[in-house]
């Protein structure tokens, strides 16, 4: 399949934690890019030539058209949220085959996604099973939670008295960088399928990173709560289901050296 590299590479969720740096990567691939976002474009990103910013909302009523006008042949899917996946790259994937230029869907979705009983987790796999289901040539990566997210959730827990431990729950996290990077080799390249999922090189719970975060910022460690987690989703976060196989690329830094940076 031969496709034109003069034609606009879409990005939605292009303004996002990771849309920022993959945009930059494609770019610099000698690639424009079309970001479709729900603000346009933010004022702290200054205005470049190689890249223009269309106003949409994959979950809300209106038209797409203008994202897919021009022949835009690469679809990468980065938007997301903590509900709607499914639905929003169902309208995506819908948009897609109607403008009928479309060759290659990219979609981010997140380890575990078929494996946890997690409303989050279930949205990633519909989404998933739309994109597979196109009839257009796709490929599916399976990240980790990102550094910089997972800085977000633990500083919003820091002046706790203690540290909530839920018995279990554990993470992989890696850089959004390394994500970036890897979506763009993706999307300049041909539809490759699920690929492998990746991840960083470290496994902490919640204490553990937290205790790190504290650390780095010269302070002393909290006290830790445990916390039982019941049920299916209690038994599929003991058993590791949203950490990655065997198979999994392992690339960048891990919490520590995150934190460090």
């Amino acid at each position: 399949m031969t496709r034109k590299i003069n034609t606009p590479i879409l990005v939605t969720g292009g303004t996002g934690t990771i849309g920022r740096l993959t945009v930059p990567l494609l770019v610099a691939a000698g690639r424009t890019v079309r970001i479709l976002s729900r603000g346009g474009r933010p004022e702290n990103i200054a205005p470049d030539p190689r890249v223009e910013y269309v106003q949409a909302d994959l979950l809300a009523d209106g038209e797409l058209d203008p994202a897919l006008v021009g022949g835009a042949e690469t679809v990468l899917h980065l938007a997301g949220g903590p509900k709607g996946d499914d639905a929003a790259t169902a309208r995506l994937v819908r948009a897609a085959r109607a403008a009928g230029t479309v060759k290659h869907l990219i979609l981010v979705s997140v380890v575990g996604a078929d494996a946890m009983p997690i409303g989050y987790f279930r949205a990633k796999a519909g989404a998933e099973r739309a994109v597979m289901e196109s009839g257009i040539g796709w490929t599916v990566l399976r990240a980790a939670q990102v550094n910089e997210l997972l800085l977000k959730m633990v500083g919003a827990i820091r002046r706790m008295p203690l540290v909530p431990a839920p018995g279990g729950l554990r993470f992989q996290p890696v850089d959004a960088a390394e994500v970036a990077s890897r979506l763009a080799e993706l999307a300049l390249g041909e539809p490759a399928g699920r690929v492998s999922d990746l991840a960083g090189p470290g496994v902490y719970t919640l204490p553990q990173l937290a205790a790190a975060q504290r650390v780095a910022a010269g302070a002393k460690p909290r006290r830790t709560l445990p916390i039982r987690l019941p049920g299916k989703v209690g038994r599929a976060y003991r058993a590791g289901a949203n950490l990655t196989s065997h198979d999994a690329l392992i690339a960048g830094r891990d919490w520590k050296e995150f934190l460090a940076a």
